[in-house]
């Protein structure tokens, strides 16, 4: 039977002189799976990404990539493709001629697509004999995931793939990577972008200073003991706001800025049970509710809790995770 599992870490350390990236880090990515790395600057994510595509190996620890253990050399391995730090591209080339120059390294008879397929699928073809240095930030990150669509990957690996992208183009890079993992193939991503991990993953792990805070299923994240901020939008604001102060487990943050900006939404802290009490209550008042999401995603929260930097002259955080959700997601 196949391995369930893409990708294995256990206790990977990596070092550059006296600055540790990697502490410990323990990964698990299941095969056919979308999953996302984040973490503040500097936590150590394109040092987990380097060493997933060989340019880099761990100084301890161990490794397994495809079922297969990864070695002490500078390689990527079999199966793997991807980017970090953004697509390594030729400016004075057409985006055809930087397709062709890559799949020329490729090893004679490795399994590759057309240069024209992968163009059409992340929406380049019209622009395939245009000069590579005219592009915006966002087609050159579609160049760059075509270049790595080449191989037929079992595993991408990506570093910022929506980076620069405007909403048509986001659309295209989701539906290329929600087909490869429909076709059976495996992704991991980094982003700062909280919506695109959301829409994309199912599993994410946060790192901070080098080490795993988080790794799991996203809905560990949004656990019903822990509080959110909403934002409320109603067809009788005032009775709306009447009804969430009368509710136990409800609180009604008026400083909010989008109450400042008099939008007429209500902004409160609570949460999952009496959030659903709340909403009965005000659908029993007869007032229509026409707007209910999160100020800040679950998966944010999560992240600026786990992350959080003290204010300067505090002392620094500990690395365990505040809400023990480490533990939870395991």
């Amino acid at each position: 039977m196949e391995n369930a599992v893409a990708v294995r870490g256990l206790g990977i350390t990596k070092t550059f002189g006296d600055i540790v990236a990697l502490d410990q880090v323990d990964l698990n990515v299941a095969r056919g799976r979308i999953h996302g790395l984040v973490g503040p600057n500097g936590a150590g994510k394109t040092t987990l990404l380097g060493l997933l595509l060989g340019l880099a190996v761990a100084d301890s620890g161990s490794l397994e990539i495809l079922g297969d253990p990864v070695g002490r050399t500078l390689a990527a391995p079999d199966g793997v493709s991807g980017f970090v730090d953004g697509p390594g591209l030729y400016p004075t080339l057409t985006a055809k001629q930087n397709l062709a120059a890559l799949a020329g390294l490729r090893p004679r008879g490795a399994r590759t697509a057309g240069i024209g397929e992968v163009l059409e699928e992340v929406g380049l073809a019209m622009v395939a004999d245009d000069k590579v240095r005219g592009f915006s930030l966002g087609m050159r990150q579609r160049l760059g995931l075509a270049a790595a669509l080449l191989t037929r990957p079992r595993l991408l690996v990506l570093d910022e793939p929506a980076n620069g992208l405007d909403p048509s183009g986001k659309k295209q890079v989701h539906g290329v990577l929600n087909r490869l993992v429909a076709d059976g193939a495996t992704v991991i991503l980094s982003s700062h972008r909280m919506d695109d991990l959301e829409a994309l993953c199912s599993e994410v792990t946060i790192l901070a200073t080098g080490r795993v805070v988080f790794s799991g299923p996203l809905n560990k994240l949004s656990a019903e003991d822990r509080e959110l901020d909403y934002r409320l939008r109603t067809s009788d604001p005032e009775a709306a706001r009447k009804v969430a102060r009368e509710t136990p487990g409800v609180e009604v943050i008026e400083g909010s800025d989008a109450v400042a900006r008099g939008d007429d939404l209500l902004v409160f802290r609570a949460q999952v049970a009496a959030l659903d009490a709340l909403i009965a209550r005000v659908v029993r008042a007869d007032i229509a509710v026409r707007e209910l999401a999160p100020v800040v995603s679950p998966l944010e929260a999560a992240f600026l809790a786990l992350t959080e930097q003290p204010a300067e002259g505090q002392s620094e955080p500990s690395h365990r995770p505040k809400h023990n959700l480490q533990e939870a997601g395991r």
